[in-house]
């Protein structure tokens, strides 16, 4: 390793007074608003198209449909595609539903809150409780714009600027207030608003918060959840209270190596280049780090292979503990299933079910973000060592309640593809699919300003 010359992030920022809020206008929601003043960021903004393969989760990994079952990720999960895809993704996904009028459907409105420039300026006409307090479907006439200019910058100054208050008060609220920061992480702090983990707060019409009250490592937040009881879904087979871990990714740099040395995802991610008249612009595409090694990653890493061999030795082992954990925690939902038909009481069962809540926290607090391995893997080895281990208690402890209602062993069904994880909770494609199919030809086609295809 070199001796780390810490990455300097020239972004132009004017002098600003006042709240930190962007100011923009409603038109400026619209990306296209941006292109004629920032032609090159808007340039490589647009070639986030060119990360458009669609990896299914759940066909590569079955159990996920089993650690997600009675909840909407056993539908549908893909790896994150380009920031082009937002709104698209959002809208195709099986997660939402098919919402044939605004108060149908599964998800709340406030799932377009990290997918849109345009939830901030209808924050802006209706007010954010009106809009978080409504379905996702209610507002799917506003969402013309994936995610862009307008989320992350200032109009009027170009300054990085969150456009999201409910990230804002969070931050603040954490001793991370936006203004009081050096402006490398308030520029980081524009991808820190939307790559963070989160809930819908339902004593407060349901708008998006940051669970970050007692602190943002994974033990924080459980406690946090634990101490408020909630809990994101009832698991279809084992009855536990369960949390879904969104994409924490900002949770889980803060303690990293990069954050330490000051390097932050607008370093890895954005690097500076220049365009033909040799001026330097940020390249807006948020790319894999290692496709710009020279600018992104040569200050601290020798060579381009030495760092690629490092990256696939850290992704193989995180994916070794991820699996490991998952076997453990899977066979642990189906153990409480056996023992809620063998009579067992919610009394008996309660502490098991919590140990398997807090096992799979951990495995997802450690795998959701999908790129832990780059960022923290020594976070995410830890955590999946904890989740194994902690489902190795609940499953120790289900066995000593099957046994008092007399179940010396369970069976356990096949799951080994896609297809017959989701025929084990319960969730018929063909249907899902149809009702799809019908909500984008005959709602989305016709009434949303965002085309899907089926």
């Amino acid at each position: 390793m070199k001796q780390l010359n810490k990455l300097a992030i020239a972004v132009a920022i004017a002098a600003i007074s006042g709240s930190a809020f962007a100011k923009n206008s409603p038109e400026d929601a619209n990306n296209i608003t941006w292109k004629e003043k920032y032609p090159d960021q808007y340039a490589s903004w647009a070639s986030t198209e060119e990360s458009n393969a669609l990896d299914d989760i759940l066909a590569e990994d079955p159990m996920v449909v089993l650690m997600f079952g009675g909840y909407g990720f056993a539908k549908d999960y893909n790896k994150p595609r380009g920031h082009q895809f937002a709104v698209i993704d959002n809208i195709r996904s099986l997660r939402t539903g098919g919402p044939m009028t605004d108060s149908e459907g599964p998800m709340a409105a406030s799932c377009w809150g990290c997918k849109t420039p345009d939830l901030k300026r209808m924050y802006d006409q209706v007010g954010e409780g009106n809009f978080s307090e409504k379905k996702w479907g209610a507002w799917g006439h506003e969402m013309a714009n994936s995610i862009g200019c307008a989320d992350c910058h200032d109009s009027a100054t170009g300054k990085p600027t969150p456009a999201r208050p409910f990230a804002m008060r969070a931050f603040a609220a954490s001793g991370q207030k936006f203004e009081e920061q050096e402006s490398n992480i308030q520029a980081a702090m524009t991808c820190g608003q939307c790559h963070v983990e989160y809930y819908f707060d339902g004593t407060d019409h349901k708008n998006v918060k940051f669970p970050w009250d007692g602190g943002m490592s994974a033990d924080a937040i459980l406690a946090y959840y634990d101490a408020l009881g909630f809990k994101d879904w009832t698991h279809k087979i084992s009855k536990a209270p369960m949390l879904k871990a969104q994409h924490p990714e900002w949770e889980t740099w803060k303690p990293s190596v990069h954050a330490e040395m000051d390097v932050t995802c607008i370093d890895c991610h954005m690097p500076k280049q220049e365009n033909a008249a040799g001026k330097e612009f940020s390249k807006h595409n948020v790319a894999n780090a290692i496709d710009n090694f020279e600018q992104t990653c040569s200050n601290c890493h020798d060579t381009k292979a030495e760092l690629v061999d490092a990256l696939a030795s850290a992704k193989k082992e995180v994916h070794k503990a991820q699996i490991a954990a998952e076997k453990v925690i899977v066979k642990a939902h189906f153990d409480a299933g056996a023992a809620w038909e063998a009579g067992a009481t919610e009394a008996e069962m309660k502490d098991a079910l919590k140990l398997i809540r807090h096992a799979q926290w951990r495995w997802d607090y450690a795998i959701a973000s999908h790129g832990i391995y780059a960022h923290n893997p020594e976070l995410g080895l830890e955590e999946l060592a904890k989740a194994k281990e902690i489902g190795i208690e609940a499953r120790a402890a289900l066995k000593k309640i099957l046994a008092k209602h007399g179940v010396d062993k369970v069976t356990y069904p096949d799951y080994s593809t896609k297809a017959k994880a989701q025929a084990i909770v319960g969730l018929d494609k063909t249907k899902m699919d149809a009702q799809k199919k019908k909500f984008l030809e005959e709602r989305v086609q016709k009434e949303w300003p965002t085309k899907v295809q089926f």
